[in-house]
């Protein structure tokens, strides 16, 4: 007898030290009574009910979520890598707890799925370029198809776009392409500019006979003044036809 009463005072000790609770101010409990769902509290000190209550602890802080890397394939069939980062936390724990099993796995399921779908409707530039748009798009299919759980998404991040490097090396060819079909368009304009100019000079020059004289006497003053032994001579074509006559 004298071993009975301490080992049924210590079993009282323990239930009733089981029977409090302390929630912090993130935390919230979700209490279930033989079974059924009773009721969410916290924060602060909770008293249960041993054998009879049982408690679900839920965390209410935004959760920072690494989605793994993905294989998509774009709308131009590219083989591409992406990996993403999704931000999300729990504002109904009741949901949370009872909708879904698991909800941190389902989420991550959920937008790895997400992440293949939306960017497999687009093509390699656009991933690269409509970074932001594409962030939006995810972030709103995942926050509509999560709110049954409970769930806030309240941002997707596409961190990176890795390419191979056949593919790299084509982007490269092609942007060179560019910038060389660029400077023959330029070039080709500043010939057509400059073509302009000369037939504006060219109608100038021809309303007074004496204006090309003195363009052809200011020539030739340019090619003196320069320290070479070579001398250009050019002969205008007017002295040529007035010899013929």
């Amino acid at each position: 007898m004298n071993i009975v009463y301490p080992i049924i005072l210590a079993v009282v000790i323990l239930l009733i030290a089981s029977m409090f609770k302390i929630l912090r101010e993130y935390e919230r409990g979700v209490i279930f009574m033989l079974g059924r769902f009773w009721r969410v509290k916290g924060p602060g000190l909770i008293i249960l009910i041993p054998f009879v209550q049982q408690m679900v602890r839920v965390d209410l802080r935004t959760v920072v979520m690494d989605v793994p890397t993905q294989d998509v394939i774009s709308l131009d069939n590219v083989s591409v890598e992406v990996n993403a980062v999704v931000y999300f936390r729990v504002i109904d724990p009741q949901k949370a707890i009872i909708n879904v099993e698991h909800y941190y796995d389902a989420t991550s399921q959920l937008a790895q799925t997400t992440l293949r779908s939306v960017l497999g409707q687009h093509e390699l530039d656009e991933m690269l370029a409509s970074r932001e748009q594409l962030n939006t798009d995810i972030q709103s299919i995942l926050d509509s198809q999560t709110d049954t759980w409970g769930i806030k998404v309240s941002n997707v991040e596409i961190k990176h776009v890795d390419l191979n490097e056949s593919m790299i090396r084509a982007i490269a060819q092609q942007a060179e392409a560019e910038r060389a079909r660029r400077a023959k368009v330029i070039h080709a304009m500043g010939e057509m500019e400059a073509s302009e100019k000369l037939l504006e000079a060219a109608k100038v020059l021809s309303q007074q006979e004496e204006a090309i004289q003195l363009r052809y006497l200011q020539t030739l003053s340019g090619l003196a003044g320069e320290n070479s032994n070579t001398i250009v001579f050019p002969l205008p074509i007017d002295i040529l036809k007035n010899l013929t006559k």
